[in-house]
């Protein structure tokens, strides 16, 4: 694959081969499927791919078949960023050795909410302590999609999940705010070379941004934003509107730290009202007038720090 244009402009940009195909078995309108589509066609054919546990190994790897086009290996749930520093590791010790040819090979990390944000984040703190070249990608369907709807440290304020059920005793469901796992975590650590979020609605951005993160020297991290049908409760065909939603209102924002500089990747015209995105979804259906207000106060200062209007 050639690197001379990093950016996805336009649909004659797009590389039209794909390498994450049909097969798959993930559920219809599944976000973090579609987001494995990106990546794979932005990372291109030399490219080896470790899935930590969750949903896009469970759903990938079933009876033997497997979607990827490209070399492809499971990592336990909290070890994608040990495999992911190992695999880079070793290629490079076997170039070295001369034991195979010098070329560019992406070493690529995929892990959900538990694999990235929780079970799996000391490992991945040490890949980027590492200085390897590799780049670590969590798809956040903000919550543990894969064993049940269960809630995670990227799980929203005030969001239902089976693990925070609205009812008499908790009337909000989830009281704990959401992690910001890239901008606080991530970029925090001094080897990192490039950090950036990204969403499944701005296909252009995320792979752009993909590219990036595999051209740098040095680890890099990217968080994508990846609505889930079932565990947000939306009609399968809503998961483009909601994750444009998302940006369009400020609950999640597109930006990239390259070399310790922030840079916002897209900035809404005006931001829509969060209510638009919250009714959308059944898991805040619980929610009532001052509580949408509350997450339009959040978001309103979240934004505002970041020079969004």
């Amino acid at each position: 694959m050639s690197w001379e244009k990093i950016e996805i402009r336009t649909l004659k940009d797009v590389p039209k081969e794909e390498y994450y195909v049909a097969g798959h078995r993930t559920c219809q309108g599944c976000g973090p499927a579609l987001a494995c589509r990106l990546i794979a066609k932005a990372a291109g054919p030399r490219t080896v791919c470790i899935v930590a546990t969750g949903c896009m190994y469970v759903a990938n790897s079933s009876y033997n078949t497997t979607p990827w086009a490209i070399p492809w290996m499971h990592a336990q749930l909290g070890g994608i960023g040990s495999a992911v520093a190992g695999a880079a590791a070793a290629f490079k010790a076997m170039m070295r050795k001369g034991k195979i040819k010098k070329e560019e090979i992406h070493v690529l990390g995929i892990a959900g909410d538990g694999g990235a944000a929780d079970i799996g984040l000391s490992a991945i703190s040490g890949a980027m302590l590492s200085g390897g070249d590799h780049l670590i990608i969590t798809y956040d369907n903000e919550s543990y999609a894969n064993t049940g709807i269960q809630a995670s440290s990227l799980t929203p304020w005030g969001a239902w999940t089976t693990f925070t059920p609205p009812g008499k005793m908790l009337r909000l469901g989830n009281v704990r705010v959401k992690k910001d796992l890239p901008r606080m975590i991530a970029a925090g650590h001094p080897n990192v070379r490039y950090v950036a979020t990204a969403s499944i609605s701005f296909p252009f951005d995320l792979m752009t941004k993909v590219r990036k993160g595999l051209a740098v020297k040095g680890p890099a991290f990217i968080q994508i934003h990846t609505p889930c049908p079932k565990g947000w409760k939306f009609p399968p065909e809503l998961t483009i509107r909601i994750g444009r939603l998302a940006v369009e209102t400020g609950m999640w924002t597109l930006y990239e730290v390259e070399d310790g500089q922030f840079r916002l990747t897209f900035k809404p015209p005006k931001r829509k009202p969060v209510s638009e995105y919250l009714k959308l979804q059944g898991r805040f259906a619980h929610l009532r007038e001052p509580d949408i207000r509350y997450i339009q106060e959040q978001v309103d200062a979240a934004c505002k720090q970041l020079g969004i209007d």
